[in-house]
């Protein structure tokens, strides 16, 4: 490999990192509220409710994430009411702030089943014996089975979050100058594929060599007191 090269593109590969950051922060956070939501929805007694989850779920998991940010970035722009809505406009009209939407809504569907898991797999007695100690909703869910069920839910969204990370590559496509973005602006300049995409390649491998890091010690914080 040409180290003049490396040492030109790392530099201008740095730049998209921090788009990358922000882009895997706003949609983790607003996706996994929404994700916490959709899964105490679809947990809902009333069918019509959980029925709305459900097929939300579906929809997002069903498609391609690509899809989505083409169809929310170029698609919706299209629709009159859509122009004519100030707020929804001002966040269809910005590449950055489209792209948190479309991953935020995309994840959240696989972290309300994720986290629907983690729920489900509370034991009854436990809620009984909450209920019996005069717990109101909200505090046996705050004290018992929110704790419990991330701590069971944390593998797989461990996994989640490291495809929210790959999937911020694909917001290069709609004019997002992240990591990905910067790479193929690089490479039509220098013509190094290879070498380009290999130093864009380990940045986002450290990224979710550090992401898997600290959610495995999350992890065995959580679980400190199942060894005693």
């Amino acid at each position: 490999m040409d180290l003049e090269l490396i040492q030109h593109a790392v530099p201008v590969l740095l730049k998209g990192l921090w788009m990358t950051a922000l882009l895997t922060g706003l949609s983790v956070l607003l996706g996994f509220n929404l994700g916490l939501g959709l899964a105490l929805i679809r947990l809902s007694e009333s069918r019509f409710v959980a029925g709305f989850a459900k097929y939300y779920s579906l929809a997002f998991r069903g498609t391609p994430l690509l899809v989505q940010l083409f169809l929310f970035y170029y698609g919706l722009g299209q629709l009159p009411f859509v122009r004519n809505n100030a707020a929804i406009w001002w966040v269809i009209s910005d590449g950055t702030r489209c792209a948190v939407m479309a991953i935020a809504l995309n994840t959240a569907a696989y972290t309300s089943e994720i986290l629907r898991g983690g729920l489900m797999s509370i034991p009854a007695g436990l809620r009984e014996a909450a209920k019996a100690g005069g717990m109101s909703p909200f505090l046996r869910f705050r004290r018992i089975e929110f704790p419990l069920a991330i701590r069971q839910a944390l593998p797989a969204y461990g996994n989640e979050l490291v495809l929210v990370v790959k999937g911020t590559s694909l917001a290069s496509t709609i004019t997002v100058l992240e990591i990905t973005g910067y790479t193929k602006r690089l490479m039509s300049q220098t013509y190094a594929i290879f070498e380009v995409f290999a130093i864009a390649g380990a940045l986002y491998l450290v990224i979710n060599l550090i992401l898997i890091g600290l959610v495995r010690m999350t992890e065995r914080h959580l679980m400190r007191h199942e060894g005693r």
